[in-house]
């Protein structure tokens, strides 16, 4: 297509109540001003230039994989578009313009405005779209043969002009050359004093240089987000618009208002998604799986007909036919491996759980190595850290860790040994050997007896 895009990313947002600049804001835990950047770079926009200003360093932190230009004053887009030119030098053909803060646009929406430009040779489109209720959007003004004549901002209409449905989106493919030679033009004498792009359109028609309007298909992917409740609005459009594509791709969710699905996150067929679920980060969920209730996996890998049930992973990878859960916590670094067993209140961090083992309830591990085939007994703890430095535990295969084990790290349980319950291994244990460690059982009779009469004396 060869179009660039310019991504307007400079403002407060002084409707969110936020020390985070608003486009830098998350939905399903993706910063909205992402959702756009991805959006360009589908449709086959390159390069993609970005403006910030207001939490500069912030924004431009979430953007390593575009170019950035700084907006020092926050004078109007129009500004903003000045600001970017020298990021354009020498570069022809369709500029499209989109805002930071509208993450519902679609690719095949930006890919119909830079046609509808291109085919008709104009100067400019703008993206438009139909509101019900068109409060706070400047108002599309036509002539009687239906052509775009002005667009006017809100504060600046008067009451027949706000009667109007139709709104600028803040979406817009430019001809780059006769974009610059128009934005230098533009005044600030307006109700904000700001210096507005929607003014170019004006100049473009004094001009008699055609402009050419696209009506967005579907007027919620115009939606900015000026505000948590529109956040909030935005999240549960893409909520559904993701969802849906999943379930299309074979994916079963129960309630699929109740299932979160981050934009990165990919699930294969059969999957099922049960409700109070939520997958976000670069997370991979494979054939099979059987995800939830009330799970959330982040940036992890769940292999083909695993369960993970009302339990928590981060940053782990649970392989093939495991079993995680419920109320289980899979921290960083955490490996469990094909069938093998994470289950009721056991926290797992940095640690590989082998092959067919368990580790069945009531469980710390961590900083751990563990076998194939060991059982691991309620209760059982990794001692791993002595106040300065952590330490890693081995248990290796086959080994039986009897239950309310303590293993001071470092420590190794060989293949086949088993611990006594109640044992604080404080050694290594050879492979097939018992470790018991505990304190001789002393037997007081007659002493609960004794005990009652003394409490009833007293």
């Amino acid at each position: 297509m060869g179009a660039s895009a310019l991504i307007l990313a400079a403002g407060e947002g002084t409707r969110m109540r936020s020390r985070l600049p608003k486009v830098a804001h998350e939905i399903l835990g993706v910063p909205m001003v992402r959702y756009v950047v991805e959006a360009a770079r589908e449709s086959g926009c390159d390069p993609i230039v970005v403006v910030t200003g207001h939490g500069a360093e912030t924004v431009e932190a979430l953007l390593d994989d575009v170019r950035t230009v700084r907006q020092e004053q926050q004078l109007g887009t129009g500004h903003a578009v000045q600001c970017a030119e020298p990021a354009f030098a020498g570069r022809d053909g369709s500029l499209v313009v989109l805002s930071g803060d509208s993450p519902l646009i679609t690719a095949d929406t930006i890919r119909s405005l830079v046609e509808a430009r291109e085919s008709s040779a104009a100067a400019a489109a703008v993206l438009t779209a139909l509101m019900d209720e068109p409060y706070g959007y400047g108002r599309i003004v036509r002539d009687e043969a239906g052509r775009l004549v002005r667009i006017v901002e809100e504060k600046d209409a008067t009451d027949d002009v706000r009667a109007i449905r139709e709104v600028n989106t803040g979406f817009y493919c430019f001809d780059a050359r006769v974009l610059f030679e128009h934005v230098h033009a533009l005044d600030n004498a307006n109700a904000q004093g700001e210096f507005y792009l929607t003014d170019v359109i004006d100049l473009l028609n004094a001009e008699g240089l055609p402009v050419a309007t696209v009506q967005a298909p579907d007027p919620r992917e115009t939606l900015g987000v000026n505000n948590r409740a529109q956040l909030a609005e935005a999240a549960k459009v893409l909520q559904r618009r993701i969802n849906l594509a999943h379930m299309l791709a074979g994916v079963t969710m129960t309630d699929p208002d109740l299932v979160w699905i981050g934009p990165n996150v990919s699930l294969g067929r059969d999957v099922t998604l049960e409700p109070m679920t939520f997958l976000l980060g670069e997370t991979s969920i494979q054939d099979g799986c059987v995800i939830g209730p009330g799970s959330r996996i982040v940036d992890s890998v769940v292999g083909p007909d695993a369960v993970v049930d009302s339990s928590i992973v981060v940053g782990s990878c649970v392989c093939e036919g495991a079993k995680v859960g419920p109320r289980a916590y899979l921290r960083p670094g955490t490996v469990v491996r094909p069938g093998a067993k994470v289950g009721t209140s056991v926290e797992v961090k940095n640690s590989i759980i082998g092959e067919g083992s368990k580790v069945p309830h009531l469980s710390y591990i961590g900083d751990a190595e563990i076998g194939a085939d060991v059982n691991v007994g309620a209760g059982t703890i990794t001692c791993n850290y002595d106040g300065r430095r952590k330490h890693r535990t081995v248990i290796e295969d086959g080994a039986f860790v009897g239950s309310d084990t303590m293993l001071v790290a470092p420590v190794r349980v060989g293949a086949g040994a088993v611990t006594g319950a109640g044992s604080a291994i404080t050694h290594d244990v050879p492979a097939g050997a018992l470790a018991v460690e505990r304190a001789e059982q002393r037997i007081v009779e007659g002493w609960a007896e004794r005990k009652r009469k003394q409490d009833d004396e007293e």
